[in-house]
C-alpha cells in the first residue's frame, strides 16, 4: 500500500544536502533521483561554482526534475543547511575512527519513516573528497552503503538514488519501527546539539579537563557518545545548564 503524502509523511520531512559539489551534472542527476522517489527538498552547501542550479548541464541531467532544481536552496554553512532538522545522516563509503554510529540505508529509512515528527537530512559530500570529519561528527549517524568490497565506489547520484529508494520503500510498508526506549520528548535539533557541544567544551576547558591547545580526541569521542543517545531538547537544556553553572562558578 502506498502511503499518502501528507504534511507529516517522510516525503515532506526529508532533506537532501549536497556539500561542495563540483559538477553541475551531478546536482541535476541527484534532483532526478529524488523526484523519481517522490522527494523534493534539495540544499546545496558552498557548491564549487556560482549558479550551478541554472547550469545547462544540471538542467540536462535533471531530465524532468526541473521543479526540484528551481526549488533548491544554496547556503553557506552546514548550520543553515540543517536548520530545523532533528536528525542528520552523513553518507560516506569511508568509515572514521570517531564517527557516529554506522547505519545501513535501510536502518535509516525505517527510523525516519517511523518518527512522524522528525525532520531529517541526508548529507552527501564532494564527489572527489567526500565529507570532512568535522561535518560527519555533526551528524547523528553515518550511512555506509553495502557494496562490493573490491569496488565499493558509488557516484553521488547513485548514492542518492539508493537512499531515496530505501526511504520510499519504508514509507510504503507502513511498518514503523518501535520507538526507542525512554524517548518521549521532542528530539533536539542538530543546531541545538552543536550549541551544546560548544558550551560543554568551554566548561571542560574552564575546569582544566580539556586543554584547548592540545584537545586531542576528547570532543570527537564525546560527540560519538552523545550521538548514540538520541538527545531530547530538554536533555540538551539540562547539559547546557550544567555547563553554564560551571562557567559561572569559575568566573566568580
Amino acid at each position: 500500500m502506498i502511503m499518502p503524502e501528507t504534511s507529516t509523511s517522510l516525503f515532506n520531512r526529508l532533506r537532501f544536502v549536497l556539500v561542495e559539489t563540483s559538477r553541475a551534472g551531478n546536482i541535476g542527476s541527484v534532483a532526478r533521483a529524488m523526484k523519481t522517489m517522490g522527494f523534493s527538498e534539495l540544499v546545496l552547501v558552498n557548491p564549487r561554482f556560482p549558479g550551478m542550479l541554472d547550469d545547462p548541464e544540471a538542467v540536462a541531467f535533471a531530465s524532468g526534475a526541473l521543479d526540484v532544481l528551481s526549488g533548491a536552496r544554496t547556503v553557506g554553512s552546514m548550520a543553515e543547511a540543517l536548520e530545523g532538522c532533528q536528525f542528520a545522516a552523513a553518507v560516506s563509503a569511508r568509515l572514521r575512527e570517531f564517527s557516529p554510529p554506522v547505519w545501513t540505508p535501510r536502518a535509516f529509512a525505517g527510523h525516519v519513516a517511523g518518527q512522524q515528527g522528525l525532520n531529517a537530512a541526508l548529507v552527501f559530500g564532494n564527489e572527489r573528497f567526500g565529507l570532512p570529519n568535522q561535518i560527519v561528527e555533526q551528524c547523528n549517524v553515518l550511512i555506509n552503503i553495502p557494496a562490493n568490497p573490491a569496488y565499493s565506489s558509488l557516484n553521488l547520484a547513485q548514492a542518492a538514488q539508493v537512499l531515496a529508494y530505501e526511504c520510499r520503500m519504508a514509507t510504503e510498508t507502513g511498518e514503523a519501527p518501535p520507538t526507542p526506549v525512554g524517548f518521549h520528548g521532542i528530539a533536539a535539533s542538530v543546531t541545538q546539539i552543536e550549541g551544546m557541544y560548544e558550551h560543554l567544551e568551554q566548561a571542560l576547558v574552564a575546569v582544566g579537563f580539556l586543554d584547548a591547545d592540545n584537545p586531542k580526541k576528547l570532543m570527537p569521542r564525546l560527540k560519538r557518545l552523545f550521538s548514540r543517545t538520541q538527545l531530547e531538547a530538554e536533555e540538551v537544556n539540562i547539559l547546557r545548564g550544567i555547563a553554564r553553572q560551571i562557567l559561572k562558578d569559575r568566573a566568580g
